[in-house]
C-alpha cells in the first residue's frame, strides 16, 4: 500500500521532470536561435586555399572565380576588361552582409551546454542529421561554396555541429543554403548583364597560388562600381560603394591566410568535439602568422620626411648639392652648374609650393600656367620685353617670343626652313637639340611642324627657365655645357639650334670644345643653326666673335650654307652643315682640331670629360651615320639599315627583335594602358620611360598628344641610338642618382623591369623617393616587374599615401599602377643641400 502510493508519487515526479526538461530544451533552442540570428555571419567561399579577411568590418569576404585572360610580359594580352576595381582585390558585389543574409546562411554552431540532458534526443536524431548534413555538403560542393563561421573561423576548428539539432533545424538549414545559393546566382546573373561588372568578376585574386591577381582602385573605377551597384542592391542590399571603398582602404593590410586544412574542416563532420577550446596547433599557427605579419609590417613601414634645402620645392639633389659646390676649385667652365650628387641618394620628399594645383592641360599650357605652380617672376621682369614670359593675374603667360624671335617662334621656325628648304621640318628633320633654350618656346612651337626638340639650359640665374618649359608641357632638361659630354650618343640629332649662345662660344673658343661637342651629337649631313648677334651686328666684339667662329667651323669642315636675316624680328641666322665624308678632314693643312683616337668611343657620354677632338664620319654603308634615316613617320616603324648582324636585346636578330618589341608594346598600350587603368590620357602630357630599350612604349603612344623622355640606364644595353634613329629622343642616366629635372615634371612614369635590377646597386627606397620627386601630384606610376619588387613598391606607395589603381600578376610577373596624391609628411624635415 505504502509502496504503491510511493510508486504513484514517483511516477508523477518522473513525468514532471520530463516536462521540465522539455521546456528547458525548448528555451535553450530559442536562445540559441536568437543568438545565431544576431551574431552569425557566413559567406560563400569559392576557393579551398585562401580567404581574404577584412578586420575592420569583422566580415570575411571572397571572390567569385572565372577564367582570366593570360598575362604575358612579352605579349601584352592585358585588356581593359581584366580589371578589378578594389585595392584588396574584391569585387563590390561581394561586400556587405545583411541580416537577411545571416538568416539564410547555413549556420555552424557549437553548443556545449545541456549536452548531457539532451543526449538521448541527440542519439535518436543523429542519423537524420547526418543525412541532412551530407545533403548540405553535396549542395555546397556543387555550387562551389563553403561556409565559414565569422566568430570561430580564426580561433578554433569549426568541426562540430550542434548534436542537439533536430530534423526541423536541418531542413531549415537546407532551405537556407538553397536560398543563399539562389541569391548568389541571381547576383552573378545580374552582374553578367553589365560589361564592366562582368570584367570585375573575371579574376580570382589572392585565392590560389597559381591564379591571376588583379586589383583596380580609383575614382574612374569607383564611378563604374557605383553604377553597377544599383543592380546589385536590388538582390543583396549592399552598402554604398563609397563606404565600401573607404573601409577597404583602411584595411588593405589586414589580409590573412587561414590555417592549412581549415577549408576542409568547415564542411566535414568529425567524431571529436573541441567544445569551447581551440587546439594547440591552431593557437601556435595563429601566433606564428601574427608574428610574421608584425615583422613584415615593421619591415615595410616607411617613415617619410620633407627635404630641407635652400632650393625648397625646386630641389634637384645632384644640382643643389652646395656642400660640394662650395668646395669646387674653379667655376670658370660652369663646373658649379654640373652634376654633383650626394654620396647617398636622398630618401626625403620635396615639398609642394604653397598654392600648387593641377597643371593646365595641353595645348593651353603652352600659353599659360598657374603662377603658384612655378612662383618665380624674375624672368618676367628681365625678359618680359622679349615676350618670354609675363605675369597675368593668377597665370604666367607665354606670348611665344624669345630673344631671337620677339614676334613669335612659329614665324622664326618657318624662316629657318625658308632659308634652307632641305631642312624639311617634320620629314627629313625630326629630332632637334635646342641649346640654351630659355623657356623653350622654340621647341614648344616645333610640335606644330611635327618635330621633337630636346631643349636644355642650366639651373642658373635665369630663374626656373627649364621649370617653366616643363610646366608648359615642353620637353626640357637642366643641363650645362661645361666640362663633361652631353648625355646623348653621337650622331643622333638631325639639327642643332643655338640662339644667342655667344658667351658660351667665347668661353670655349680656345680649343673649341663646346662646338666640338655639338659636332659629336650632330648627325653627319645635319644642320647647325646659329642665331646670335655676331651673325648680323657689326660691333667690334661681334665682329671678332664672327671671325673666330668662321675659322673654327672651317677647320671642322662645316659648310656655311647660308647667312640670312629675318626682317620681321630683325635678327639673322647662320646655318652650317656637317660633312658626310672624311675627305675634308684628310685635306686639312693643319690637324687642328685633331681627329680623336681610334680608341675614343664617341657614344660614351656618361660623366665623360670633353675632348678637343673630332670623330671621323662613318662611310661604310653598314655603319650607323653613313646614311640618313628614312623620313618621318616611316622611320618610326622601319628598322634601321645598320641593324644587320647584331643580336637583339631579347635574343632574336636585331631587326626582328625591334619589330617584335614594337608589336608587343602596341598591344600592351592599346589593350591595357589606354583603357584598363583608369588613366585620363587627355590630361597626360609629359611622360618618362625609365628603361626604354628600343623606345617601343613611346612609339606606341605616337598618336597621342604626349611626349616621352626615353631613358636608357647606364647599366643596360646601349640602345639609345636606335631610339633616335626611329625619330624619338632620350638620354642616358643612372637611376641610383637624381634625374636632371625639376620636381613635379611628369604626368606618367613608366618602369619596365628596372627596379628589380637597380635595387641590386642602390636602395630602392631612394629610387621611389626620386620617382615621387619627378612625378606630379595625381600623376601615375606604371610598373612592370617581378612579384617581389611589385610587393615592395606597393608597400612604399601605400606609405606615401598613393592610391593603388591596379595590381595584376601571373607566373611571378606583375603589373602595378599607382596614383600619387597631394600628401606630404608633417614631420620635421631632413636637412639637405643647405647653402
Amino acid at each position: 500500500m505504502a509502496t504503491g502510493k510511493y510508486s504513484r508519487v514517483d511516477g508523477r515526479k518522473s513525468s514532471s521532470y520530463c516536462s521540465l526538461a522539455t521546456i528547458v530544451v525548448f528555451v535553450i533552442f530559442c536562445l540559441v536561435g536568437i543568438w545565431m540570428f544576431m551574431s552569425s555571419s557566413i559567406v560563400p567561399v569559392k576557393n579551398s586555399k585562401f580567404l581574404s579577411v577584412e578586420t575592420g568590418n569583422e566580415v570575411k569576404q571572397t571572390l567569385s572565380k572565372s577564367d582570366s585572360k593570360q598575362f604575358d610580359d612579352t605579349s601584352g594580352d592585358l585588356s581593359g576588361a581584366e580589371t578589378r576595381e578594389d585595392g584588396s582585390g574584391l569585387s563590390s558585389k561581394e561586400l556587405g552582409i545583411t541580416n537577411e543574409d545571416n538568416l539564410l546562411d547555413n549556420l555552424v554552431v557549437e553548443s556545449n551546454n545541456e549536452e548531457k540532458e539532451s543526449q538521448d534526443s541527440a542519439e535518436k536524431n543523429q542519423e537524420e542529421n547526418h543525412a541532412n548534413e551530407s545533403s548540405d555538403e553535396k549542395t555546397e560542393s556543387e555550387s562551389g561554396q563553403k561556409m565559414v563561421d565569422e566568430d570561430d573561423g580564426k580561433d578554433r576548428e569549426t568541426n562540430s555541429r550542434d548534436r542537439e539539432s533536430n530534423l526541423e533545424t536541418g531542413e531549415a538549414e537546407n532551405e537556407g543554403g538553397e536560398m543563399k545559393n539562389k541569391l548568389h546566382t541571381e547576383s552573378e546573373e545580374s552582374s553578367g548583364e553589365n560589361g564592366s561588372e562582368s570584367a570585375e568578376s573575371g579574376k580570382n585574386y589572392g585565392v590560389d597560388g597559381t591564379a591571376d591577381k588583379l586589383k583596380h582602385v580609383g575614382k574612374e573605377a569607383n564611378l563604374t562600381e557605383e553604377k553597377n551597384g544599383k543592380n546589385q542592391d536590388e538582390h543583396l542590399e549592399l552598402s554604398a560603394d563609397h563606404n565600401i571603398v573607404e573601409s577597404k582602404e583602411n584595411n588593405q593590410a589586414s589580409n590573412e591566410i587561414l590555417p592549412a586544412g581549415a577549408q576542409s574542416e568547415i564542411l566535414t563532420e568529425t567524431t571529436t568535439q573541441n567544445g569551447a577550446w581551440s587546439t594547440q596547433a591552431v593557437e601556435s599557427q595563429n601566433e606564428k602568422k601574427s608574428q610574421q605579419s608584425s615583422t613584415s609590417s615593421k619591415k615595410n613601414d616607411h617613415h617619410w620626411k620633407l627635404c630641407k634645402s635652400t632650393a625648397g620645392p625646386d630641389y634637384i639633389p645632384c644640382l643643389d648639392n652646395w656642400q660640394v659646390i662650395r668646395k669646387l676649385p674653379s667655376t670658370m667652365h660652369y663646373e658649379h652648374r654640373e652634376r654633383h650628387c650626394p654620396d647617398e641618394a636622398p630618401t626625403c620628399l620635396v615639398p609642394l609650393p604653397e598654392g600648387y594645383k593641377r597643371s593646365v592641360k595641353w595645348p593651353k599650357s603652352r600659353d599659360k600656367i598657374w603662377y603658384y605652380n612655378v612662383p618665380h617672376t624674375k624672368l618676367a621682369e628681365v625678359k618680359g620685353h622679349q615676350n618670354w614670359v609675363k605675369v597675368t593675374g593668377e597665370y604666367l603667360t607665354f606670348p611665344g617670343g624669345g630673344t631671337q624671335f620677339v614676334n613669335g617662334a612659329l614665324h622664326y621656325i618657318d624662316f629657318i626652313q625658308e632659308s634652307v628648304p632641305e631642312i624639311a621640318w617634320g620629314k627629313r628633320t625630326r629630332v632637334v637639340l635646342d641649346v640654351g633654350c630659355g623657356v623653350a618656346s622654340f621647341g614648344g612651337y616645333l610640335f606644330e611642324r611635327n618635330v621633337l626638340a630636346m631643349s636644355f639650359a642650366p639651373k642658373d640665374e635665369h630663374e626656373a627657365q627649364v621649370q617653366f618649359a616643363l610646366e608648359r608641357g615642353i620637353p626640357a632638361i637642366s643641363n650645362v655645357m661645361g666640362t663633361k659630354r652631353l648625355p646623348f650618343p653621337s650622331s643622333v640629332f638631325d639639327l642643332v639650334h643655338c640662339a644667342r649662345c655667344r658667351r658660351h662660344i667665347l668661353r670655349h673658343i680656345l680649343g673649341g670644345k663646346l662646338l666640338l661637342e655639338l659636332n659629336r651629337v650632330l648627325r653627319p649631313g645635319g644642320y647647325f643653326v646659329w642665331s646670335a648677334t655676331p651673325v648680323y651686328r657689326k660691333g667690334p666684339e661681334d665682329v671678332g666673335i664672327w671671325q673666330e667662329m668662321s675659322r673654327l667651323t672651317k677647320s671642322m669642315c662645316w659648310e656655311l650654307v647660308v647667312v640670312k636675316k629675318d626682317k620681321l624680328n630683325n635678327v639673322g641666322a647662320a646655318i652650317y652643315r656637317k660633312p658626310t665624308s672624311n675627305d675634308c678632314y684628310n685635306k686639312r693643312s693643319r690637324n687642328a682640331p685633331p681627329l680623336c683616337e681610334e680608341s675614343d668611343d664617341p657614344n660614351a657620354a656618361w660623366d665623360v670629360p670633353l675632348q678637343a677632338c673630332m670623330h671621323k664620319v662613318p662611310v661604310d654603308s653598314t655603319k650607323r651615320g653613313s646614311l640618313w634615316p628614312a623620313q618621318w613617320p616611316e622611320r618610326l616603324e622601319k628598322p634601321p639599315y645598320w641593324l644587320n648582324s647584331q643580336v637583339g636585346v631579347y635574343g632574336k636578330a636585331a631587326q626582328s627583335d625591334l619589330t617584335a618589341d614594337y608589336s608587343h608594346w602596341k598591344k600592351v598600350v592599346s589593350q591595357s594602358y589606354l583603357s584598363g587603368m583608369g588613366i585620363d590620357w587627355s590630361s597626360v602630357r609629359n611622360v618618362i620611360d625609365m628603361k626604354a630599350v628600343y623606345g617601343g612604349f613611346a612609339a606606341a603612344l605616337k598618336d597621342l598628344k604626349v611626349w616621352v623622355m626615353n631613358v636608357v640606364p647606364i647599366d643596360s644595353p646601349d640602345t639609345l641610338p636606335i631610339i633616335y634613329e626611329r625619330g624619338l629622343f632620350g638620354m642616358y642616366h643612372d637611376w641610383c642618382e637624381s634625374f636632371n629635372t625639376y620636381p613635379r615634371t611628369y604626368d606618367v612614369v613608366h618602369a619596365d623591369h628596372l627596379f628589380s635590377s637597380i635595387k641590386k646597386r642602390c636602395k630602392l627606397v631612394a629610387v621611389i623617393a626620386e620617382v615621387d620627386r619627378i612625378l606630379r601630384p595625381e600623376g601615375k606610376l606604371i610598373l612592370r616587374d617581378n612579384l617581389e619588387t611589385i610587393s615592395e613598391v606597393e608597400s612604399m606607395a601605400k606609405s606615401l599615401q598613393w592610391e593603388i589603381r591596379m595590381i595584376y600578376s601571373k607566373d611571378n610577373e606583375g603589373l602595378l599602377c599607382v596614383r600619387k596624391t597631394f600628401w606630404r609628411p608633417t614631420e620635421e624635415p631632413i636637412k639637405s643641400a643647405i647653402v
